[in-house]
């Protein structure tokens, strides 16, 4: 059976764990050739021999995607022989920990700043380079059910997370006649190696939980299977959403 994705190229950031990895393995599972970026080479190693031993194609490099010069290194590594660019998630992101606005660590929200919103520009300022002079390309910003509501405890979180969908639609605008589609993923509650370290029985976790009304909190795969759906000709007339996957978080 044919692969979908057979002979298109595509680029995930935080690709070395949770969500980055499943969307990698999913992409490739498609016939893509992945390049993995992140900041540490031993988790991105394992993602790309996960694939590799799954029978896809995968190269990693290694990138903060808050330094301009490293972004664009990430893309051009992407890019590679083929000279195309044809899919990018931009998911590496930074979460922060629980505080109260009046309480929030500056540099806390200095970094978030950086890696949320920044990261997302300069990514996707790279990317839509090469998918613009090709005339194709679709890039899927991984945002949150946090960036469509408030949550408290997480001011800076929130802010970064709409920041990314308000980048993802203005840049839509500007690429929708030239053959490249933009989306924003937003998931809610995703049962990644953070959540895994938190207790369930204590706030916020707990108080969080209680707002997903199936009742239990997603795995990487279903949020990978989304960008999957967001790449395909299937979803060939979407631009510009911020697509919640969320259990009905953002439903009330």
């Amino acid at each position: 059976m044919q692969q979908q994705f057979t002979g298109r190229t595509a680029l995930v950031t935080g690709g070395g764990s949770g969500i980055g990895r499943a969307t990698a393995l999913a992409l490739a599972a498609e016939g893509a050739l992945v390049t993995v970026a992140g900041r540490t080479q031993e988790t991105l190693t394992q993602t790309a021999r996960l694939i590799e031993e799954s029978g896809g194609t995968a190269r990693s490099v290694v990138a903060d995607v808050s330094d301009e010069r490293a972004v664009a290194a990430a893309v051009e590594a992407a890019v590679g022989d083929s000279g195309r660019l044809d899919f990018a998630v931009n998911n590496a992101g930074y979460d922060g920990e629980y505080q109260l606005t009046q309480d929030y660590s500056t540099d806390m929200l200095d970094t978030m700043i950086a890696i949320n919103v920044r990261g997302t520009f300069l990514s996707m300022k790279y990317e839509l380079k090469h998918m613009t002079a090709q005339g194709f390309g679709v890039v899927v910003n991984m945002s949150s059910g946090a960036g469509l509501v408030g949550v408290a405890g997480f001011a800076g979180y929130t802010a970064t997370k709409a920041a990314q969908i308000g980048m993802t639609k203005s840049a839509a605008l500007e690429v929708a006649a030239l053959g490249v589609r933009v989306n924003a993923l937003c998931p809610g509650l995703v049962e990644t190696p953070m959540i895994a370290t938190m207790d369930p029985e204590t706030d916020p976790l707990k108080s969080l939980l209680a707002t997903h009304p199936v009742g239990r909190i997603a795995q990487p795969h279903e949020i990978a299977d989304a960008v999957v759906y967001l790449c395909s000709d299937k979803s060939g007339y979407i631009t510009g959403v911020a697509l919640p996957i969320d259990g009905g978080y953002t439903v009330p």
